[in-house]
């Protein structure tokens, strides 16, 4: 079988970037625990599944995604202030430890919804945050095997999504 829309794919992949000249590895998969995905749901970088389209179990890839096509390029409206007070802990100040420039802290807003923000900066004020995606503007380089690819269950295709060799139970 052929990788196409319907079909769960099972693959190893290692995911790399260029770190100023040099390839450094950003995400692995193993043997032990492969990448399981139901194909054209809509869930991965369209280019991630344009480019393993049509292979086989035993296929292996080696590509290029562009920032472009990848996360993005960084918006400069997603580096945000932050005013220091919303860092405070239960003694009313914030963990120094806590806000140092490059660490990723988990945030949600209002609503409820959960970002992670690098911090750029801090200030008397205000901690400016990054909430752009990680690998915004990198070039993302997939390589890889196809390890399996199988029809999709009818249950798969109703909920979007795969499931384990048990069922899945929502």
């Amino acid at each position: 079988m052929i990788i196409e829309n319907r079909m769960v794919v099972t693959l190893n992949y290692r995911l790399t970037v260029d770190e100023n000249g040099i390839e450094t590895e950003i995400e692995k998969t193993s043997v032990e625990n492969p990448f399981v995905f139901l194909f054209g749901a809509g869930q991965l970088l369209p280019d991630f599944e344009m480019n393993l389209a049509g292979k086989a179990a035993g296929g292996v890839f080696d590509f290029l995604i562009s920032a472009e096509n990848g996360y993005g390029l960084s918006d400069a409206q997603n580096i945000v202030p932050v005013p220091i007070s919303v860092f405070a802990g239960a003694d009313g100040k914030p963990d120094p430890g806590l806000l140092v420039v490059g660490n990723t802290v988990p945030m949600s807003d209002n609503a409820g919804n959960r970002y992670e923000g690098k911090i750029k900066e801090v200030n008397e004020d205000n901690v400016v945050m990054d909430f752009n995606h990680p690998l915004a503007d990198r070039t993302l380089h997939f390589t890889g095997e196809v390890i399996d690819v199988r029809l999709a269950t009818l249950e798969e295709l109703q909920h979007g999504h795969v499931h384990g060799p048990g069922g899945h139970h929502h």
